[in-house]
């Protein structure tokens, strides 16, 4: 068994947000237990993302978010960084010398649709035409034109406590939305579930690549943290989350391209991928459905995912999107 040393306090990078710390603590916790009267500090940073309040495509992509704790890690001053996988850039590869050593067992990857404290609306139908849906991604926007086209979907930025105050009317930040959807994974995490009204099949809006999956990074070469770490490790969600990135990877999408992926592991072991690329409005998709081959793993799958996606035009919707 890999012991972390006991001489040796164990530095977690992480977002100052109170989501990224709930997640940091809670990878406190779990190693802990793996290994008791193990020295754990929080190092919170706040990124150059966090403080931005623009369009993320502007400052150069949600990838930010990542970036400065990856340098920190790179630097020697954390030893593991705690990161929401659909975060971490698919186009470019991991920062030198990192490496995720383990993937947490995954969250609900499913979107939920909220609505102002005290309404009684419950599902985007009983939404009147035109009215307003606040969200931050590219992806669920393109995907809720195709369910409503007669919606004004708007961005709304920060972190999901002052989003849903912004909902609320708690925060001014320019005109108040009819509603706004989040990902479930994050209401649980900061245990507001009973906030969301109806809850999106992966039918209705297919996740981001990543959804609901944290990712345990740390140094190539530093042993002992990669060692403790991979006890961690749930290896369904790595082989998922592999196949997910191993996809978004070839179609080398930037983070303003409306790009959505979903792994599922059968009873039997086997793979099963959907993705899907969109136009900025919804308007034009392409889709792919595929089961993992015997001899396939899970990049193979996803590397398959993609030329299928490639071979149907994904590429043309990609790069007519600016970024």
């Amino acid at each position: 068994m890999n012991t972390f040393p006991a001489d040796r306090t164990l530095r977690i990078g992480t977002r100052s947000s109170p989501m990224a710390l709930a997640q940091a603590n809670l990878v406190a916790d779990l190693l802990r237990k793996e290994q008791p009267g193990l020295q754990v500090e929080l190092v919170p940073v706040t990124t150059e993302a966090d403080r931005w309040h623009g369009d993320l495509s502007e400052l150069g992509g949600k990838g930010l978010f990542v970036k400065q704790i990856d340098v920190m890690l790179q630097r020697g001053e954390v030893d593991l960084a705690v990161h929401c996988v659909k975060d971490v850039p698919g186009d470019t590869p991991l920062p030198e010398g990192l490496v995720f050593a383990a993937h947490l067992p995954r969250d609900d990857v499913r979107d939920v649709l909220l609505f102002p404290e005290g309404s009684e609306l419950r599902t985007l139908d009983d939404l009147p035409a035109g009215a307003t849906v606040a969200t931050s991604a590219v992806r669920r926007k393109a995907q809720l034109h195709r369910l409503r086209p007669d919606l004004d979907v708007v961005r709304v930025r920060g972190a999901v406590g002052t989003r849903i105050d912004t909902l609320d009317g708690r925060k001014q930040t320019g005109s108040r939305p009819d509603a706004m959807i989040l990902a479930s994974s994050g209401l649980a995490r900061l245990e507001l579930t009973h906030r969301g009204r109806q809850v999106f099949t992966v039918q209705e809006i297919l996740p981001a690549v990543g959804s609901g999956a944290l990712g345990l990074e740390c140094r190539h070469d530093d042993g002992p943290t990669a060692g403790l770490l991979s006890r961690l490790d749930h290896e369904r969600t790595t082989a998922e989350i592999t196949a997910e990135r191993a996809m978004l990877g070839d179609l080398r999408g930037h983070c303003n391209s409306p790009i959505a992926g979903h792994c599922t592991t059968a009873p039997d072991g086997a793979l099963t991928l959907r993705g899907m690329v969109f136009s900025a409005d919804g308007s034009t998709s392409v889709h792919t459905h595929l089961t993992a081959r015997s001899t396939d793993t899970p990049a193979t799958l996803g590397a398959r995912a993609a030329a299928d996606l490639l071979r149907q035009g994904a590429a043309d919707i990609i790069l007519a999107i600016p970024h």
